[in-house]
C-alpha cells in the first residue's frame, strides 16, 4: 500500500485516525503516568481548533499554501481536513511551518524542539491561551509528524 501524499485529503484522514488513537505505547512508556493523565485531561476538555499551515508546498503537492485544519471537541477530533488558500480559514489558532521543517518532523525531528526553536510559529490566536496547553499540542504534533506520507524532494539550486 502506498503512503498518502503529504497535505492530501487521504493524509488528513490518516492524521485524524492517529490523533484519535493518541500517542503510541512506546511513546507513553517514556514519560510518567502523571504526564499522560494531564494529557488526557486536556484532551477531554479541549475546545479549540488548529490550522497548521505549509506556505511553500512543492509543485508536486499543489505549489500553493495550504492548511491542515484540526477541530477538537468532546475529547476527540471532530474534523480534520486540508484547506487551500482560496477557502475560508477558521481556527482558534493558526500556525505555519515551512515544508522543509514538516519534512524534518516526519523524518524524526523532535516535536518539542520544533516548537521551542520556532520552526512552527503561531500566526493568529492568543499566545497565552495557546501555551496553556502546549504539552498537549506538542504531543499531537509528534503524532501528526509520525503519520506516514510521501514527501517529494525539494528542488536543489545549482
Amino acid at each position: 500500500m502506498t503512503e498518502p501524499r503529504f497535505f492530501s485529503r487521504e493524509w488528513a484522514g490518516a492524521v485524524r485516525e492517529a490523533l484519535v488513537a493518541g500517542p503510541s505505547e512506546p511513546v507513553r512508556a517514556g514519560k510518567l503516568q502523571e504526564y499522560w493523565d494531564f494529557f488526557e485531561m486536556i484532551k477531554g476538555m479541549y475546545p479549540a481548533s488548529w490550522a497548521l499551515g505549509c506556505p511553500d508546498l512543492p509543485a508536486e503537492l499543489g505549489g500553493r499554501p495550504a492548511y491542515l485544519v484540526v477541530r477538537w471537541g468532546g475529547g476527540t477530533v471532530t474534523d480534520c481536513q486540508i484547506v487551500g488558500p482560496d477557502d475560508p480559514l477558521e481556527a482558534t489558532y493558526v500556525l505555519g511551518m515551512a515544508y522543509a521543517d514538516w519534512r524534518a518532523l516526519h523524518d524524526g525531528y523532535d516535536a518539542q524542539r520544533t516548537v521551542m526553536y520556532r520552526k512552527i510559529l503561531l500566526e493568529d490566536g492568543s499566545l497565552l491561551e495557546f501555551f496553556k496547553t502546549i504539552y498537549f499540542f506538542v504531543e499531537c504534533l509528534a503524532v501528526i509528524g509520525a503519520v506516514p506520507a510521501s514527501y517529494p524532494e525539494l528542488a536543489r539550486a545549482t
